[in-house]
């Protein structure tokens, strides 16, 4: 008995108040949309919890290679009046590190926010802040990965241009990162090690600089996470 599609268990989510379910093939979990998108009412209906778990599915079926057969112009008609996410996404702008992709999501599921380091800029911030106060999101998912070229760049103190001033706001996950190695850029241990600091240190900044989501978090409404891609396995690793 195969399990049901995104489609039908998202129905199967409004009717039964977001419960987890068993069955003969073993335990039904919870998705985010997949032939049209997520309504009002679907969102509302999740957790927090809920949208993760429903991203570390989804996560798994990239890495098996067995990703939903998205309907993007369904999704696109569907969400032409209106769009219902479930979280906002800040990822770096790494070309092998699309998010939406990595997690088999579709159109209108996510709101995305690419910049190299992902870095919580002013900007940055004021969009989470639309995305969760305004339009409903219920998780900040901050998103590093493997071999980071601008955390390589902080570390060798790279300079260029406009570049230069971003990569200083890398450099104080490389003080705080704990490495017994040798800690240069040509060590992608001591890259990745500061990486994952970096996401740490960025989820701080989040709560520090946006009292908005601090205050959304802290009611319950919403949730902040953490998690590095790993380029080798395609794995996103979730930490809080």
């Amino acid at each position: 008995m195969q399990l049901p599609s995104r489609r039908t268990l998202l129905k199967a989510t409004t009717a039964c108040s977001l419960l987890a379910m068993t069955g003969i093939a073993g335990f039904m979990t919870l998705s985010l949309s997949f032939a049209a998108a997520m309504t009002r009412a679907q969102r509302n209906a999740m957790t927090p919890d809920n949208i993760i778990q429903s991203f570390k599915q989804g996560n798994a079926r990239f890495r098996a290679g067995k990703m939903l057969r998205h309907d993007y112009l369904a999704q696109k008609q569907a969400s032409q009046a209106g769009q219902y996410p479930g979280a906002v996404i800040l990822s770096c702008i790494d070309s092998r590190a699309p998010a939406e992709i990595l997690l088999d999501a579709g159109i209108g599921e996510t709101f995305n926010c690419r910049v190299a380091g992902n870095i919580p800029s002013a900007d940055i911030l004021g969009s989470m802040e639309f995305a969760c106060a305004l339009a409903g999101a219920k998780v900040v998912l901050v998103m590093g990965h493997s071999s980071c070229g601008a955390v390589r760049g902080a570390i060798d103190n790279a300079e260029l241009g406009n570049l230069t001033g971003l990569l200083n706001m890398i450099k104080p996950a490389i003080a705080r990162t704990e490495y017994e190695g040798e800690r240069s850029g040509k060590n992608y241990g001591f890259v990745d090690a500061v990486a994952k600091t970096n996401v740490i240190m960025t989820l701080e900044d989040i709560r520090k600089k946006s009292p908005v989501l601090k205050a959304l978090e802290d009611e319950g409404k919403i949730k902040l996470v953490g998690s590095m891609y790993h380029l080798v396995g395609g794995k996103v690793e979730f930490f809080s």
